[in-house]
C-alpha cells in the first residue's frame, strides 16, 4: 500500500472522528440546538459512534485515527501498522501528519455546521469546549495521570482486539470509547487522542468565531503528552497478555 493511500485514509478517518465528535458536543452545549442539554451520556455515545464511523472510513490504513495508537503499535514491536504498511520512520510520520490534519479539518466542518449556534452562544468556555478538552479541576499532574490511565485502557484493549478472535470489529472499539468516557472521562473530558485535542484547538484559534476567548494553550500539552505516554505504556505491556 502506498503511503499516499495511508495518508488520505487517516485524514478522512480522523476528519470523520472530529466532525461527529465535536459535532455532538456542539449539539449538546451550544445555545438553541435541538440537542441542547442532552447531557454527558449523549456526548459519550456520540463520541463512541464517531469512532465507529471513523474506523470504517480509515479501514485501508488500519484506522489508527490517533497518534497514541500509532505510538502504541510502535512500542509493541509490531512489524506493520496495517496490512502491507511496514513500520518505518517515514510511515510513522505519515500517520502522525494525517491524523493531526484530519482532526483539524473535521473540527472546521463541525464549526460550519453549527456556525449560527456558535454566534448565539455568549460563553467563550462553551465555544472552546466544542473543540478541545479541559479539566474539571485544574491540576496538571493529576490531569496528566488521568489522561495516561484513560489512554492506556484505550490502546491496551485495542491492541488486544487485534490479537484475539472477535467479530465485533469497529463496534467493539466504539463501545470501549463509550465506556472510557463514562468511567474515566469526568476529570479531564477524556481526550485520549493528541490529534483529537490539538487539531481542533488550532481550529478554534484560527476560525472567526464570534466572541471567542483564548484557546487555553497553557493546558494544551496535557491532552497531548498524557495520551502519548499512555499509548506507549500500553504497547509495551500488551505483548505480555497474549
Amino acid at each position: 500500500m502506498s503511503l499516499w493511500t495511508v495518508f488520505f485514509s487517516e485524514v478522512a478517518g480522523t476528519g470523520m472522528l472530529t466532525l461527529l465528535g465535536c459535532g455532538v458536543v456542539a449539539n449538546v452545549i451550544l445555545s438553541g440546538t435541538k440537542g441542547f442539554g442532552g447531557g454527558w451520556l449523549l456526548i459519550n455515545f456520540g463520541w463512541g459512534l464517531a469512532v465507529f464511523a471513523a474506523v470504517y472510513v480509515a479501514f485501508r490504513s488500519g484506522a489508527h485515527i490517533n497518534p497514541a495508537v500509532t505510538f502504541g503499535l510502535l512500542a509493541s514491536g509490531a512489524d506493520q501498522y496495517a496490512p502491507n504498511v511496514d513500520v518505518t520512520f517515514g510511515s510513522t510520520l505519515v500517520y502522525l501528519a494525517a491524523e493531526f490534519l484530519g482532526a483539524f479539518l473535521g473540527a472546521v466542518v463541525a464549526w460550519l455546521a453549527h456556525r449560527d449556534h456558535f454566534n448565539t452562544t455568549d460563553d467563550p468556555a462553551l465555544q472552546l469546549a466544542v473543540f478541545s478538552t479541559g479539566p474539571a479541576i485544574r491540576n496538571y499532574t493529576w490531569n496528566l495521570i488521568t489522561e495516561i490511565i484513560a489512554t492506556f485502557v484505550l490502546v491496551f484493549v485495542v491492541i488486544l482486539f487485534g490479537k484475539t478472535p472477535s467479530g465485533l470489529g469497529p463496534l467493539a472499539v466504539a463501545l470501549l470509547v463509550v465506556g472510557i468516557g463514562a468511567s474515566l472521562g469526568g476529570p479531564t473530558g477524556y481526550a485520549i487522542n493528541p490529534a483529537r485535542d490539538l487539531g481542533p484547538r488550532i481550529a478554534h484559534a484560527v476560525l472567526p468565531i464570534k466572541g471567542k476567548g483564548g484557546s487555553d494553550w497553557g493546558y494544551s500539552w496535557v491532552p497531548v503528552a498524557g495520551p502519548l505516554i499512555g499509548g506507549v505504556l500500553a504497547g509495551l505491556l500488551a505483548n505480555a497478555f497474549v
